[in-house]
């Protein structure tokens, strides 16, 4: 702590001299009985002022005038510390001024004595990037494995995280290779994870220990691969650094998740060519799509997807919460690399279970609903399937049997918000008939109820669903439209057959209506899109998402 401004005259004539570099003033003083012990209000004698600012004959002076007065008093001057507890060594030391540290040395200064905050000589001389003073310090002896700092880092650990790749080739021959810190990390580790390449590779060769870890599990490997340094990767890979050491006390994290993590594709690269792939499906791993998927990394899951890790992975539900990336992008807030993940999950394959279903069919949902519907088209009942590889159509998967099973039975759950979800699955082609269930009748909204029949001939209703419509209307829980206690008129039983012949999806989703022989004012009408366009709560256009989506950034 420095006073001297707010104590300007606290400093002596002595200490003045030497700090200027005033040698006829300070040798006048000397003989006329001026101390060179005396202190100003931060300790500092005048040896202090002569060693900090490297004025070498000054030190000179001082030491042998205090020398001729006494051997023992010269000791105890020149290993006197400041408030700070800095001695004239260790002020020269950090000022790079080689000469005056030979001095102080001959005089028999002690070169290792700490500071109040651990510091020491050469430490503060690898800390100020002084490589004369270390080599100097060295070859004298200094102790170089002692702690300093808080954190404590040694003086090997400080050259690394300075890059000082000619400091650290002096401190690896006497240095402990493997000291660590208050993380346990060791000078490798900070060489790793400051990007250190350089330094790296002179400890990798000293024999240092490519697969030490640090207290939370970490390995070099995966803060490299973390914090983006390729080249650091690659010497370590190359050193025999192993991809498949478990670096997580709470799941088992490999480097590749790191890189995946953190979007560094180049690295995640080079990773997925060496990772056991046990990650990808092991009962006791987490694929790193999940983690690719958890930080939006949308260039993380294509690369995965793209070097054969599966869209499905394994369940994570125990650990995570979630039993497939695709639920978890699913999960995700809206934003354009959520619903990017959610397009690569789904053309690399990923299976829709109720699980996912859940997420997208409900109220505020059908962006999301209509995100798969993209990428998936629903066959119609008769060709339905529970396993063979799956049907294309324009761009688009057909879904297995399974999964519109599941699609069922979230939509049937969540009948109290058709209104949203409705007109988009039967926009998509769903079969209407596949929805006329009691509970969906006795559930549903009067006019959603109305929407739903306008899809089917309502006058060969079962039996037993028209009891539920008799029982809501006497009831008053259902105002059907007036034509609905008509015979459907002939074009509407037409268009139904239509509809029956072709399938949903290919009436609605495509342009094979207009291939029929049929006038094209009817072409809208073979659509349903008269019936559409009045539905209770109106469908998403198809491509308003990818508009949308460059309107939003979400970062995590």
């Amino acid at each position: 702590m420095d006073f001297t401004e707010c104590y300007s005259d606290s400093v002596s004539g002595l200490s003045s001299a030497a700090r200027s570099g005033s040698r006829k003033r300070l040798r006048r003083l000397l003989r006329t009985g001026c101390s060179p012990e005396t202190r100003d209000n931060r300790g500092w004698t005048a040896l202090h002022e002569a060693a900090a600012a490297g004025r070498q004959d000054c030190v000179r002076d001082i030491l042998s005038a205090v020398r001729a007065r006494s051997s023992r008093r010269l000791s105890v001057l020149v290993n006197s510390l400041t408030h700070e507890g800095e001695s004239a060594f260790y002020l020269a030391a950090q000022r790079g001024h080689l000469d005056v540290l030979r001095l102080l040395l001959d005089a028999g200064t002690d070169m290792n004595q700490l500071t109040n905050d651990l510091s020491c000589p050469l430490y503060a001389a690898v800390d100020s990037g002084h490589q004369a003073v270390v080599d100097f310090l060295v070859r004298e002896g200094a102790e170089v494995n002692r702690v300093h700092t808080a954190s404590c880092w040694t003086c090997l650990h400080q050259a690394v995280y300075k890059g000082l790749g000619d400091m650290v080739r002096v401190l690896v021959g006497v240095s402990d290779l493997e000291a660590v810190d208050d993380h346990r990390m060791s000078p490798l580790f900070v060489a790793a994870q400051y990007g250190r390449t350089e330094c790296l590779e002179i400890l990798v060769d000293a024999g240092a220990d490519v697969n030490s870890q640090a207290a939370d599990l970490a390995s070099p490997l995966l803060i490299a691969s973390q914090e983006g340094h390729r080249a650091c990767v690659d010497v370590l890979l190359d050193h025999g650094a192993d991809p498949n050491t478990v670096c997580s006390l709470e799941w088992p994290q490999l480097a590749v998740h790191s890189a995946a993590q953190f979007g560094h594709v180049g690295i995640l690269r080079r990773l997925v060519a060496v990772t056991d792939r046990h990650c990808d499906r092991g009962e006791d791993m987490v694929s790193p799509l999940y983690v690719a998927v958890h930080s939006a990394q949308t260039l993380s899951v294509e690369t995965l997807l793209g070097d054969g890790f599966s869209p499905d992975a394994q369940d994570c539900t125990s650990s995570l919460g979630f039993s497939s990336p695709l639920s978890l992008a699913l999960s995700q807030p809206p934003s354009k690399p959520s619903r990017d993940s959610v397009s690569l999950l789904l053309a690399a394959g990923a299976r829709l279970t109720e699980e996912e279903w859940l997420r997208v069919v409900g109220p505020d949902k059908t962006e999301l609903l209509q995100l798969i519907l993209d990428h998936r088209w629903i066959p119609g009942p008769g060709a339905l399937s529970s396993d063979g590889p799956r049907t294309q159509r324009e761009g688009r998967t057909a879904l297995r049997l399974q999964e519109v099973r599941g699609l069922l039975c979230v939509a049937l759950d969540q009948v109290q918000s058709a209104a949203s979800w409705l007109p988009v699955l039967l926009e998509a082609g769903l079969e209407p008939s596949l929805l006329l269930q009691p509970h969906m009748l006795d559930q549903a909204d009067s006019e959603v109820l109305n929407f739903l029949l306008e899809f089917v001939n309502w006058s060969t209703l079962a039996p037993a669903l028209r009891r539920v419509l008799d029982r809501r209307r006497s009831e008053n829980t259902w105002r059907p439209r007036p034509h609905f206690d008509a015979v459907p008129r002939l074009s509407h039983l037409c268009r139904l057959q239509v509809r029956a012949t072709l399938g949903s999806d290919l009436l609605i989703r495509t342009s094979v209506v207009q291939q029929l022989h049929v006038p094209s004012p009817l072409h809208r009408f073979l659509r349903f899109r008269d019936v559409l366009e009045e539905a209770p709560c109106r469908p998403p256009d198809p491509d308003s998402h990818h508009t949308q989506g460059h309107e939003h950034r979400h970062v995590l």
